[in-house]
């Protein structure tokens, strides 16, 4: 299985082989859709809070005497059933996160990466020589791709330039290799590597997603 090996300019250049370990195995979309699923829940914030009978404000005193008045009784006007009373049931801060196996992790990431290479939407970049940030450059590129849809940039931590040109195209996003993940994979609709990030089999043992 092969890429295509592209220059900083986004021509042609030759081909690079990819590892059929992470790149040309049957792609499992049940542990992918959990996987994904984990990860976008671990990105929840799980702040939202409501407060109880026994939080709200005021209510110590009973509104009016047991008997007599012909009204429903009552024992506090911050009892759920008042306008301005707790609320029964809400939601309370949680940690939505949920515990991912790091196998199932790995098996996700190479799923996703296979069923790009299969799609012929996997490219290697030799080397990105771009002089100076440019969101300008990174569109011309993704333009002689011919790329319509969105793209996602897996470079090495020193291609800050890379970083800086593409972090404002609303359609692309870049990651540093160490925290490539099943869920930007299958975000994009063609995945650009920086030839020294290529992942194989020996490396690929790791996928940077909080899940």
């Amino acid at each position: 299985m092969t890429a295509p090996l592209l220059s900083s300019a986004g021509e042609r250049i030759g081909e690079v082989s990819l590892d059929p370990a992470v790149f040309g195995i049957e792609p499992n979309v049940p542990v992918m859709h959990q996987v994904v699923t984990a990860q976008l829940a671990a990105a929840r914030s799980g702040s939202a809070n409501t407060k109880t009978r026994a939080e709200v404000r005021g209510g110590g005193r009973k509104p009016w005497r047991q008997k007599g008045l012909g009204r429903a009784r009552q024992g506090s006007i911050r009892s759920p059933q008042w306008r301005g009373g707790g609320v029964v049931f809400g939601p309370k801060p949680r940690d939505y996160s949920q515990r991912t196996p790091k196998k199932m992790k790995q098996l996700a990431l190479r799923s996703a990466l296979s069923a790009r290479a299969a799609a012929d939407a996997v490219m290697v970049v030799d080397g990105f020589d771009w002089e100076k940030p440019s969101t300008r450059t990174a569109a011309r590129f993704l333009a002689t791709l011919g790329v319509d849809g969105k793209a996602l940039f897996v470079v090495g931590r020193d291609d800050s330039v890379v970083i800086l040109s593409a972090r404002n195209l609303p359609t692309a996003k870049v990651l540093d290799g160490g925290q490539l993940n099943t869920y930007d994979v299958l975000w994009a609709d063609v995945v650009v590597f920086a030839r020294a990030t290529l992942p194989s089999a020996a490396v690929a043992t790791t996928e940077g997603e909080a899940s």
